[in-house]
């Protein structure tokens, strides 16, 4: 037994050189990190659907696979107010992003097929696309014209299958959109599939907070992925689709094949989300606002661009340092965490500050002097 962890221990003590290992932190301080954008994951609206799913017997675990005996009443409610809600064919509800990500990519795209992914793509897209059957290649973010080429250049090498371009609406580390006008274009005179992302923009933007992607939704060659554990509050993520290719990932994915069900009590819990969503806008308002003033006041402090979105990501470039102005700022009481590569290209460590309801203009305000302080003490 002696020696067994060794090569584990070699390479935690070369990340810890790197200034890369990663370590958990309990939450603490004022929320400049959560993904939970409408202030929605610790409201009374969702204790009590949760708490009124409960009294009303529903159960808490799902006890089995959607197609085995865990497919409950919740569930199918859920998947058909989802569709209606976003104006799809059908929906489908897993239990996380990364896994409904991993689910259509290694499922939908088949042998022969080609799937072009943003270099930025989310890292469960990645994993799908390693795992996949398909042919894959990367285009530079947001540059339309590289996916038309990437398609172009395959289809030259000989390449006949169906084409897949993959992107997210909001990218969760810059905060910047996907040029999607450009991209539909691109897929219908390419007969391609598009599948778009929203986990950033669901509930932040479009009509009702439908997303980005809302004026394509319904279409035979879109799918798209709402997450629920953003700013719905909640957790799962719906799969947005034709009847046709959710009734294939039903009978063909694995993923949702031998996974136990989410709990049925959470998705009576996003069913609620959704009756938010569509009944308070003045969320989404006060939310805009706040991103606005943010954004103008970290430019103006901090020199930081706007992404255009909730997120503004603070390039610092070196990774000790990142983490030393994320610790001190924790030490201050604003929760905001470090980025570092793998997750970010190199060189790019970041923080992440991230723009929700759980503040607001005056909080904002305090943060970004600390941080403008804090910048500055641990300046190259």
């Amino acid at each position: 037994m002696n020696g067994q962890l060794d090569r584990y221990q070699r390479v935690l003590s070369g990340l810890e050189r790197k200034s890369r290992r990663r370590c958990l932190i309990s939450r603490a301080g004022i929320d400049f990190a959560s993904n939970d954008y409408l202030a929605l994951a610790n409201s009374c609206a969702l204790r009590g659907a949760v708490l009124h799913a409960v009294e009303r017997g529903v159960p808490v675990g799902a006890g089995g696979s959607r197609l085995l005996r865990g497919n409950d009443p919740e569930h199918e409610a859920l998947e058909e107010e989802a569709a209606q809600f976003f104006a799809a064919e059908r929906a489908l509800y897993f239990g996380g992003g990364y896994v409904a990500n991993f689910a259509i990519l290694t499922t939908l795209p088949q042998k022969g097929d080609l799937i072009v992914v943003d270099e930025l793509i989310h890292a469960s897209c990645h994993e799908g696309v390693r795992s996949a059957r398909a042919d894959s290649a990367m285009a530079a973010h947001n540059d339309a014209g590289a996916f038309e080429d990437a398609i172009v250049k395959w289809r030259a090498a000989g390449g006949v299958g169906r084409i897949w371009i993959v992107v997210e609406s909001v990218y969760s580390m810059d905060g910047d959109r996907a040029p999607l006008a450009e991209l539909i274009e691109i897929a219908d005179r390419y007969e391609a599939f598009l599948l778009i992302d929203e986990a950033h923009a669901t509930g932040v933007f479009g009509p009702d907070g439908r997303g980005l992607s809302a004026e394509y939704e319904g279409r035979e060659n879109v799918i798209v992925l709402h997450t629920c554990g953003k700013a719905l509050g909640a957790s799962g993520a719906l799969v947005c689709a034709s009847n046709t290719l959710c009734d294939f990932i039903i009978n063909r994915a694995r993923p949702f094949i031998y996974a136990t069900a989410p709990s049925p009590v959470m998705a009576a819990a996003v069913r609620e989300a959704l009756v938010i969503l569509r009944t308070e806008p003045e969320r989404r308002a006060k939310l805009e606002a706040l991103v606005a003033y943010a954004s103008a006041m970290a430019e103006a402090r901090c020199g930081v661009t706007p992404s255009g979105s909730q997120i503004l990501p603070v390039i610092i470039g070196d990774n000790a340092r990142t983490m030393a102005v994320a610790a001190a700022m924790q030490e201050r009481g604003y929760d905001i965490r470090g980025v570092r590569p793998p997750t970010v290209p190199e060189g790019t460590a970041r923080l992440r500050v991230a723009i929700t309801l759980n503040t607001d203009q005056q909080t904002v305000s305090d943060m970004l002097d600390a941080l403008t302080e804090e910048l500055e003490r641990n300046s190259v």
